[in-house]
């Protein structure tokens, strides 16, 4: 674990600060795309950034925000580099990120108690969670590895309910499915699990 200055941990604090473009509800550090912040000399700072994905069109607008708010506070350099590796998961969305998605109307990602990459599946683009079987049965894996077991049900931020359904793969960003509550009936985004 690196140790951060008492300059490197108030930069951190204030990078962390600066709300998501495309989630203005959630800051960096909730979001949890804030990887570190290093102190050159007395005015110039080098921040790490994690991309929610690779090719995310807000990373430019996430730099340059950092940027603005590290100059307010006196660092004459401030280089913002993209890292991808280790890749952003929905883990590093934080107990407090998760609470402000849910209030904010977006149901947020699911724990998963799989190790490794996300299952994937294609399927029709209408498929219930509850209530329903799907009308065919879902393709097994063909790879040793398991297929990811969510501990818990996606639910309605609006309600609370488990019974959902899925209406979109993609919603107002890449990062949201649109799906819809089948007992309030009430739309709302999902921030996917990746």
């Amino acid at each position: 674990m690196v140790t951060l200055t008492r300059l490197e941990a108030d930069l951190f604090a204030l990078a962390g600060s600066v709300p998501d473009p495309e989630l203005p509800v959630l800051t960096l550090r909730e979001l949890g795309v804030l990887r570190a912040v290093r102190v050159r000399d007395a005015d110039s700072v080098e921040v790490e950034l994690t991309p929610t994905y690779t090719g995310c069109p807000a990373v430019e607008a996430m730099s340059m925000n950092i940027e603005r708010v590290l100059r307010e506070h006196g660092m004459r350099e401030v280089t913002v580099r993209t890292v991808l590796a280790p890749a952003w998961s929905t883990d590093d969305i934080t107990a407090e990120g998760r609470r402000k998605l849910r209030e904010f109307g977006i149901a947020p990602p699911r724990a998963t108690s799989a190790v490794g990459p996300v299952a994937m599946q294609l399927g029709p683009t209408r498929t219930r969670d509850a209530k329903a079987a799907p009308a065919s049965p879902a393709p097994q894996p063909t790879t040793p590895t398991a297929p990811t077991a969510f501990t818990e049900p996606l639910r309605c931020p609006h309600c609370g309910s488990a019974a959902t359904e899925l209406l979109s793969r993609f919603s107002s960003t890449a990062c949201k499915a649109l799906r819809r509550c089948l007992d309030c009936r009430e739309p709302f985004d999902h921030f996917k699990e990746l």
